[in-house]
């Protein structure tokens, strides 16, 4: 009998959740999630030029788009931007000269794609996504990453503007690494610094459409001057990105080495399936961080961004100066994020 009125009570929990409207909540059994059953889509992005990109993911929402469609829309903008010297077309080169782009998407399902070290084509995203919808495989990289682009339709082209080539040229003349934390937001557009080194190069992108399903979308030409084949978090899926669809999502800006290290999108979703927000979780995560490598990670910048299944979105940085962009039905805003340091 304990079982049956078990049964029943979360039977007519469920009835009347889909009684109460398109605002009300419905509880997951199996993990204590609250699900907001639909019509409140959301996209969330990091750094300030996400609101551009966010403005071109809202648009497929606004409609009833998914929103696997959403994010792979949002993160073109700035990969064909040639004024954001950190993503895709116009993204600053290795210490070659070669530039050399990363990048990953996944959706409600758990299925991924990524690319890395891919050259010559400007939307590495819509490259991932086909590898996820064409391929077994998950991964691919460099010249198999270009073939397979190739093959199925995409147009070569130098990525390397004369922009960038005369901030690599400039950079050669002395070959100085040292990252510069927030340089993100510098080097878009009209703030960017000829010769200076990014300390992180991404935009990482996460949405839920009206059906209440989430998909997320990260991508990057990755840190300027890098040694050829250095590949960071952002094409790596738990790493840079991660989504489960009974959870949220979570994606990370930064030094990628040391979002490895603790694999740190995936660490993210699982602090909130414990039943952190996503701010706390973000906060958790950046912690971790530092307690796995104390005197490294606190020299550079870190941020994660992260959505739950309630909507609400949230982040946290190693520095200050990390910002996203939210936009949905009640606001576009840029907001400035809480730090350790």
């Amino acid at each position: 009998m304990h079982t049956r009125r078990r049964f029943m009570k979360f039977s007519l929990l469920g009835s009347a959740a889909l009684l109460t409207g398109s605002h009300s909540i419905a509880k997951s059994l199996a993990d204590n999630i609250v699900t907001p059953v639909k019509n409140d889509p959301v996209v969330i992005s990091t750094w300030d030029f996400g609101k551009e990109a966010n403005a071109a993911a809202w648009e497929v929402l606004a409609k009833g788009g998914k929103a696997l469609d959403a994010v792979e829309t949002g993160v073109k903008v700035p990969e064909a931007d040639p004024d954001n010297h950190s993503v895709g077309y116009g993204g600053l080169p290795d210490r070659d000269g070669r530039v050399t782009l990363d990048a990953c998407i996944m959706d409600e399902r758990y299925r991924c794609g990524s690319v890395m070290c891919l050259e010559h084509i400007v939307h590495p995203i819509s490259v991932a996504r086909m590898v996820m919808e064409k391929t077994p495989h998950v991964i691919l990289a460099g010249d198999g990453a270009l073939q397979f682009a190739l093959s199925n339709g995409f147009k070569k082209e130098n990525l390397l503007t004369p922009s960038s080539k005369k901030a690599w040229e400039n950079w050669l003349k002395k070959e100085h690494y040292e990252p510069e934390i927030n340089i993100e937001n510098q080097l878009h557009g009209k703030h960017h610094h000829p010769g200076g080194v990014d300390n992180h190069d991404t935009i990482g992108m996460v949405a839920m459409d009206a059906n209440g399903d989430i998909s997320g979308a990260c991508t990057t030409s990755g840190m300027a001057y890098k040694m050829h084949g250095r590949v960071g978090d952002s094409p790596v899926i738990g790493a840079g990105l991660y989504v489960d669809n009974e959870i949220g999502a979570a994606t990370a800006t930064g030094v990628g080495e040391e979002v490895i290290r603790i694999v740190g999108s995936h660490l993210v979703v699982e602090l909130m399936r414990q039943g952190y927000t996503p701010e706390d979780a973000c906060k958790k995560t950046v912690e971790r961080m530092i307690k796995v490598n104390p005197e490294g990670a606190p020299k550079v910048q870190v941020g994660f961004l992260a959505l739950n299944k309630k909507g609400e979105y949230g982040a946290y940085a190693l520095q200050k100066g990390f910002t996203y962009a939210v936009r949905n039905g009640r606001e576009e805003r840029i907001y400035t994020v809480k730090s350790i340091y």
